[in-house]
């Protein structure tokens, strides 16, 4: 029986040193996946990252997603230095201003670590994918809802920052939707800073508007922060007419399930940032991949608001 149990002690011993050994080179192996996005300060971005690190589980994938503390492009630029030292298998990335990213996006192309766009694309030629909105197409749908709430002959405003692959494409896609139906677009603004969306300046921007315009019947914001600015303004004016955003964060569909508004078209944040780790496991593994990996844009009202709001609140 001495010996017996000897020998068994002996055998759960290897087991133990075998199954470990085994575990340790599996998570040596696992690909290594940085996702560097704008900021994580916002909803929006917080939803992007539950959704890639739910990627990260579900697929058997090592990464992290981080952030610049202050979503400035200098931090970007000096975080994507440091990753670039410590060689990524897969670099996933939303640059805050494609121009001063691109160099150091060059570089780990360079060294062969595939680089994919996340939210925010660019024509840089040597980019793997891209996987987010088509915004021209989310601006299109936004056009369309907002036209649904008007009369032909009314006049509307658009309000968004200078980012032509963002802020323009959204703004052209609604202005196609809207001039096809007879909506007048009575102003353009783009120049409000996407990335602060500073609220002032919203305010200023919306009284300037209302000033020129004192009939105005609806209003486009490229995004839901900008949007609910907009709205309360509008109604410290007095007025309540529709106002269209984008990103589908909580705050903006709790209005909508309230009645405030009667509905939104939405991004998918979380879906975004999962198919970003989806596709990097299909690089990794030499699969065919789209060069554009679409997200998709939802339509938000009423009826099925509390349903997303439940579930965004689950991820934050």
């Amino acid at each position: 029986m001495k010996k017996r149990s000897i020998f068994l002690l002996i055998t759960f011993i290897f087991t133990v040193i075998i199954v470990s050994f085994i575990s340790f080179k599996e998570e040596k192996e696992k690909t290594n996946v940085v996702v560097v996005v704008k900021e994580l300060n916002s909803q929006y971005f917080q939803i992007i990252k539950a959704g890639a690190e739910k990627g990260f589980q579900d697929l058997g994938l090592g990464g992290i997603v981080i952030a610049p503390i202050d979503g400035t492009v200098e931090e970007q630029v000096e975080m994507l230095e440091n990753v670039l030292k410590e060689k990524p298998d897969i670099l996933i990335v939303s640059p805050i201003s494609p121009d001063p990213i691109i160099p150091i996006l060059d570089r780990f192309a360079d060294q062969n670590i595939p680089v994919l766009l996340l939210d925010t694309d660019d024509p840089w030629e040597n980019k793997t994918a891209y996987i987010g909105t088509d915004n021209y197409d989310l601006g299109r749908k936004a056009g369309m809802l907002l036209a649904s709430e008007l009369q032909p002959g009314d006049k509307v405003a658009m309000i968004g920052g200078d980012n032509p692959v963002i802020s323009g494409r959204r703004m052209n896609g609604a202005k196609i939707s809207l001039e096809a139906v007879g909506i007048h677009i009575a102003s353009e603004k783009t120049s409000i800073s996407e990335l602060s969306n500073d609220p002032i300046q919203i305010k200023e921007t919306i009284e300037e508007i209302l000033q020129n315009h004192p009939d105005l019947a609806g209003v486009i914001a490229v995004n839901d922060i900008i949007a609910i600015h907009v709205l309360e303004t509008l109604k410290a004016n007095g007025l309540n007419i529709p106002v269209i955003g984008a990103d589908g964060i909580v705050d903006m569909l709790e209005l909508i399930e309230k009645g405030t508004l009667q509905g939104t078209v939405v991004q998918n944040p979380y879906d975004m940032g999962y198919l970003s780790v989806l596709t990097a496991l299909k690089v990794t593994n030499g699969d065919m991949i789209e060069m554009h990996v679409d997200s998709g844009v939802d339509l938000i009202v009423k009826e099925n608001a509390r349903r997303r709001i439940d579930f965004l609140k689950k991820l934050l």
